[in-house]
C-alpha cells in the first residue's frame, strides 16, 4: 500500500493516515508531498510493480490480486492536485470502488457528495476487494468511527 499524502493533510485533526499507519505498519508506505518523478521516487525505492491491465470494479488483471494499491490522501481539492502533478499515475490501472455504506465522516468533514468516502474507507474497501480478511476492513472502520465520535464529543458543531 502506498499512501500519497498532501503535506497539509498531516495537520488535519480528522486525518485518517495515522490510523492507517498504525494499523497496516510495514505494509504501508507513506509519502508526503505533491509531486514525485515516478512510482519508484514516491516509494523511495524500486521493485514495486503495478498490476495491469486494469478494470473497473474488480482487481486489475481480472481475479488476480493487485501487486499494490496507491491511495491519495488529502481534501478532495488536494487529492486532485496530487493527481494532476503526477502524470505517471494515469498510466497505472485504476480500481473503481462503489461504497456500500455511507461515509463515516458525516457532517464532521465536508465531502463533495453523499457517496464520497475517506481515504481510510477507500483503502479498507480496496484491501477487501483484493482478498484481505474482511475483519481488517471492519477494524479500520471501527477505528475511524471512534476518531470521528471523539471529535463530535469535543466539538458540538461537528454533530
Amino acid at each position: 500500500m502506498l499512501l500519497l499524502q498532501h503535506p497539509l493533510e498531516d495537520e488535519e485533526v480528522l486525518a485518517t493516515a495515522p490510523l492507517l499507519v498504525g494499523s497496516l505498519g510495514p505494509a504501508l508506505t507513506l509519502a508526503r508531498g505533491t509531486a514525485w518523478r515516478s512510482l519508484a521516487d514516491a516509494l523511495g525505492r524500486s521493485g514495486w510493480r503495478a498490476a495491469g491491465p486494469g478494470g473497473t470494479g474488480a482487481p486489475a488483471g481480472g481475479d488476480r490480486p493487485l501487486d499494490g494499491v496507491i491511495a491519495l490522501d488529502g481534501t478532495w481539492a488536494q487529492a486532485k492536485r496530487i493527481w494532476a502533478r503526477n502524470p505517471w499515475l494515469e498510466a497505472l490501472p485504476r480500481l473503481s470502488l462503489r461504497p456500500t455504506e455511507p461515509g463515516i465522516y458525516g457532517k464532521t468533514r465536508r465531502e463533495p457528495d453523499r457517496e464520497a468516502i475517506s481515504t481510510l474507507e477507500a483503502v479498507a474497501d480496496a484491501l477487501q476487494a483484493n482478498g484481505e480478511d474482511p475483519a481488517l476492513r471492519a477494524g479500520l472502520r471501527r477505528l475511524m468511527r471512534t476518531m470521528v465520535q471523539r471529535a463530535r464529543d469535543t466539538d458540538p458543531r461537528k454533530r
